[in-house]
């Protein structure tokens, strides 16, 4: 099979091409390069193209004999889509109606699509089930609602089958060393304080120690990015077995606080360093992490990774790539 991967050059995506290929699919990655790297996309074709240009994409389906598709490209930064809602629904939902068209046109009937946790918004239980209230308390997380009930519409108009992957925090680096985390800026905990150790930032802010936990810190379930790869070939394969749509929640359904990282970053670095405590960022839920039991029964999937291994990877991506993809020591 050859499967289309939009956004494959950016971070979830390119271990997901690479994970692909290790189980024999060939694959056609398609990105803007606003936040993908051609370093990162190695052994198959990279076609340069926005898919708010429906030309563009329409185009890849014509010259290629497409089979499935996996879909990543999004933007993902919380804060700014509260600042600039007009980008994020524009890439966010335009973009998914855009591929969807191309798809339904082309015949290609099987999408994966890469969502977000974020859709539930503050949860009103823990660990999150898939059943919990859809309530999205952002724009990025509302756009990525949006986006899955257009590919809902587009089932129940079409036979456009999708499986959403609502996963918790990405994390990590691939276990062999090749790829990683080249985010910029970065803005989830694991990558600044890996930034912070190889002195790109000059200080390191836990927002909040006054939380309802243990240790006073949010507490988040991280899942590996290798794992985060299977479980997308595990929902193309659950597709191509004829099963309907469906979403799953990606997790190890174990959360850690931000203090836990610090210790844990500390451990496998050997390094010491300051951390500064700052005010609570708003909207910021003091614990929240997946239930992952579904996608467990249903894909056959399993994490494999814990957080020990996460910040060994991202250590050991991070500081032979201080300066990113193409740059190694």
């Amino acid at each position: 099979m050859t499967i289309l991967v939009t956004g494959g050059a950016g971070y979830i995506g390119s271990h997901t091409v690479a994970e692909l290929q290790r189980q024999g699919y060939k694959v056609v990655v398609f990105d803007n390069l606003e936040y993908g790297h051609r370093e990162a996309v190695r052994g198959c074709p990279l076609i340069v193209g926005n898919l708010l240009n429906p030309e563009e994409i329409g185009r890849v389906f014509e010259e290629h004999d497409i089979e499935g598709v996996i879909h990543f490209a999004a933007y993902v930064e919380v804060g700014e889509s509260m600042e600039k809602p007009a980008r994020y629904f524009r890439n966010n939902v335009q973009g998914v109606v855009n591929l969807a068209e191309a798809m339904v046109r082309s015949g290609v009937r099987d999408i994966v699509f890469s969502s977000t946790c974020a859709v539930y918004g503050q949860p009103d239980r823990v660990p999150v089930t898939e059943e919990e209230s859809l309530k999205p308390e952002s724009v990025y997380g509302a756009s990525k609602l949006m986006a899955e009930q257009v590919l809902h519409w587009f089932d129940v108009c079409h036979g456009l089958r999708y499986v959403a992957l609502r996963y918790f925090n990405a994390s990590g680096a691939a276990a062999d060393g090749t790829l990683g985390d080249e985010y910029k800026p970065a803005s989830r905990i694991i990558p600044v304080l890996m930034e912070y150790l190889l002195g790109q930032r000059p200080r390191f802010v836990i927002n909040g120690d006054d939380y309802p936990t243990p240790d006073g810190t949010c507490i988040r379930d991280y899942i590996h990015v290798d794992d985060l790869a299977t479980a997308h070939v595990a929902a193309l394969e659950y597709l191509a077995a004829g099963h309907p749509s469906d979403a799953f929640n990606l997790g190890t359904g174990q959360g850690h606080s931000n203090r836990e990282i610090v210790d844990m970053v500390r451990q496998v670095t050997g390094l010491d360093f300051q951390v500064e405590i700052g005010p609570r960022r708003p909207g910021d839920a003091a614990m929240i992490w997946a239930d992952n039991t579904k996608a467990r029964r249903l894909l056959g999937w399993e994490p494999h990774y814990g957080l020990r291994e996460i910040i060994e990877h991202a250590w050991r991506w991070h500081s032979t790539h201080p300066d990113g993809y193409g740059k190694a020591k």
